[in-house]
């Protein structure tokens, strides 16, 4: 073989992994943050309107994540934040919706004491759906349905559930995830009662 023909063969060969790696690379980045945000993936696309704007985004949320600081909870804090939430919890029964802005706010309180910054409701769930992408549905909709005057007793259950999903999720990234399947069935049933 001519040394033209083995040139030509290896600049056929290097445009064609080029070319590989210019359309993969966009298909990777893509699967990796529908992995890293879950369904907040599918809402920031759905809210841009356009895949390419709602990945920058996220990549953007992904920096911003990065510079924080954030920090364990203290054993007595752990036990403390466990302590409220039964107290919560109990309270449902007697004020639905008294315990469901108590649940916002003990969030709050544990969102910020981990290390989150506060600033405002819709900048604390981007940050949070860097690591809680599950879970930041389930707050979004407690939100929302907090927001309600005219939101029942099932659908306020269904909020304080779904504050109870961020709640352990964040318990459980401070704990190695230790535990976290018996806290929710058990608080469900609790809930249900």
């Amino acid at each position: 073989m001519s040394t033209g023909a083995i040139i030509a063969i290896v600049v056929v060969v290097i445009v064609l992994i080029a070319a590989g790696v210019f359309f993969l690379l966009p298909q990777m980045r893509s699967q990796r943050l529908r992995r890293t945000f879950g369904p907040e993936y599918d809402h920031a696309v759905t809210r841009h309107g356009d895949r390419r704007a709602a990945e920058r985004e996220l990549t953007e949320r992904e920096s911003r994540h990065a510079q924080y600081e954030l920090r364990p909870l203290s054993p007595q804090s752990r036990e403390k934040y466990k302590q409220s939430w039964s107290a919560v919890q109990a309270k449902f029964v007697e004020a639905p919706r008294q315990a469901v802005a108590e649940a916002e706010r003990l969030v709050n309180l544990l969102v910020a004491e981990l290390g989150y910054p506060a600033e405002g409701y819709e900048r604390q769930v981007a940050d949070l759906s860097v690591r809680h992408g599950h879970s930041v549905k389930h707050y979004r909709e407690a939100h929302e349905t907090g927001l309600r005057e005219d939101a029942g007793t099932d659908e306020l259950r269904d909020a304080l559930i779904g504050y109870r999903k961020l709640f352990d999720d964040l318990m459980d990234r401070n704990d190695n995830n230790n535990g976290r399947r018996q806290h929710v069935a058990r608080d469900k049933e609790a809930v249900e009662r």
